[in-house]
């Protein structure tokens, strides 16, 4: 079995206030809980099992302080100076070790998988797997990888058992993709697609962000990657943050719209009729 689309990282200044922003974008977001030796904390919303982690710092000391892994997310935060934005996707997989065993032998640096936990605000303990992965001095961060404790089916009825997975007030949507601003597109498409196994589908412009375009197929959300032929939101990004990703796109929304929140572009995809 392949990967899958598991979830984003969106670092913001506050999680609880982040709640209440999707809110008002019409999205179900609810409180996550801490990863209590890491010093971060976060809000969740869920697309069935693709979801966004709204994540934060609630003790700096210890993010900076906690056994320090290449390729981290804690890593990245950091480089990032804790800026708000999109910052990592994780990809879901069911056998870890053979995976990290898979990237050794294309040449990555490999640390896992490590056993990770998070405590819900219930008390109750969710616990997963992490594996990471990168290459010296590469400037686009690859995907972590998971492995959770639960079988997908198992976790998916207790999320909703939860209210963690429940409707949302915009529509039926579903997170379509997430887009990462690169400087060589082309040879982006050609590492991930070898490292990732995933087939890429054919390259477009996108004149909104005035930028090339071309997208790696995921269960669970594409991955989407945009090199800018001009001024736009793609080459800002590229200035200010360095290749990262910037854009989350759902689909079956009320309305077509892009949104600003909270350092990211969420751009809704209006249902078409008959779907």
């Amino acid at each position: 079995m392949g990967f899958k689309f598991d979830h984003l990282v969106h670092f913001v200044n506050s999680p609880s206030d982040a709640i209440k922003e999707y809110n008002t974008l019409g999205l179900h977001a609810t409180e996550g809980g801490k990863h209590e030796n890491f010093g971060t904390f976060n809000s969740l919303s869920y697309f069935d099992l693709s979801y966004i982690e709204l994540i934060s710092v609630f003790n700096q000391h210890l993010v900076e302080s906690a056994s320090k892994t290449k390729y981290s997310l804690r890593e990245s935060i950091q480089n990032d100076n804790y800026a708000e934005g999109l910052s990592r996707i994780a990809l879901r997989s069911n056998n870890l070790e053979a995976d990290a065993e898979r990237f050794k032998k294309l040449g990555l640096e490999v640390f896992g998988p490590s056993a990770m936990y998070r405590r819900r605000p219930d008390g109750s303990l969710v616990s997963w797997r992490l594996l990471h992965v990168g290459k010296p001095q590469g400037n686009l961060e690859l995907p972590f990888f998971i492995q959770w404790d639960e079988e997908d089916e198992e976790r998916k009825q207790d999320l909703i058992n939860r209210s963690v997975i429940a409707e949302h007030s915009e529509g039926d949507i579903s997170l379509s993709s997430v887009a990462f601003a690169v400087n060589d597109i082309e040879n982006v498409i050609k590492n991930w697609s070898n490292y990732l196994k995933l087939e890429a589908d054919v390259p477009f412009i996108d004149k909104s962000l005035n930028a090339n375009g071309q997208r790696l197929i995921l269960d669970g959300g594409d991955i989407v990657f945009y090199s800018p032929i001009g001024e736009g939101i793609v080459s800002q990004v590229l200035k200010t943050r360095g290749e990262k990703p910037f854009l989350v796109e759902f689909a079956g929304s009320k309305q077509t719209e892009d949104f600003q929140i909270l350092g990211a572009t969420y751009r809704f995809i209006k249902k078409e009729k008959g779907r």
